[in-house]
């Protein structure tokens, strides 16, 4: 099999890249991050010092970085869910909004677990506070951009769209998406029954006591 991912299944920038290969039924080895796998945190060292993941691995050829793998899968190993159009334009909204769901939804909620962690004396409580306003701001975005969409980007389901499950998903376990934001609490729902992401969510069930603010008891 040509295909290998350096992944642990609770991470949401894993789960991205697991929902695109899902979706196209792409066959891959699973090289698990786990305390149970040391060999293949040992392999991900060699491969990419920073020791960050997902890693693909592609017949010796390592791709770094969430987006860059989904991108990589769609020009060498492409399915029948094209997640990056072909209109020059159109790969435009999509990856805009790819990059909407790293920065504005997924960094300030992964600022917030992450304090989660710090011992009490070095929390940031102000980076904390602006993380949730960024969150409510991106949701407040988010509603008017799906009052008119199905998808991220549109009618079809994309790279954007591997980027808004784990993103959102987690975004809600760490400050709530409220009433307020029908149309992205609606999303998120039609997100969490694509079979891709729902068989990730699934995989990712034995692990949710990791979640540093605890695992809410829904989803």
């Amino acid at each position: 099999m040509s295909l290998s991912l350096y992944a642990h299944p609770f991470s949401s920038y894993c789960q991205k890249v697991l929902v695109a290969l899902y979706e196209n039924a792409t066959p891959f080895e699973w090289r698990p991050l786990t305390p149970e796998t040391p060999q293949s945190m040992r392999e991900l060292a060699e491969l990419w010092p920073i020791r960050r993941f997902p890693v693909l691995v592609d017949d010796g050829r390592a791709v770094i970085e969430a987006t860059i793998i989904i991108e990589y899968l769609d020009l060498f190993h492409p399915g029948p869910v094209r997640l990056i159009s072909s209109d020059p334009r159109a790969a435009l909204d999509v990856r805009w909004m790819d990059r909407f769901f790293d920065n504005y939804v997924s960094t300030p909620q992964q600022k917030i677990v992450f304090d989660c962690m710090r011992p009490d004396h070095e929390r940031d409580p102000r980076g904390v506070a602006d993380a949730r306003a960024m969150l409510d701001t991106s949701y407040g975005i988010l509603d008017r951009l799906m009052s008119a969409r199905e998808w991220a980007a549109g009618d079809a389901f994309t790279l954007a769209d591997c980027a808004a499950a784990p993103f959102l998903f987690y975004a809600d376990w760490t400050h709530r998406i409220g009433d307020a934001y029908p149309n992205v609490i609606a999303y998120r729902k039609r997100l969490l029954a694509r079979p891709s992401f729902a068989r990730a969510v699934d995989e990712a069930r034995p692990y949710r006591r990791l979640f540093p603010p605890g695992a809410p008891d829904r989803d």
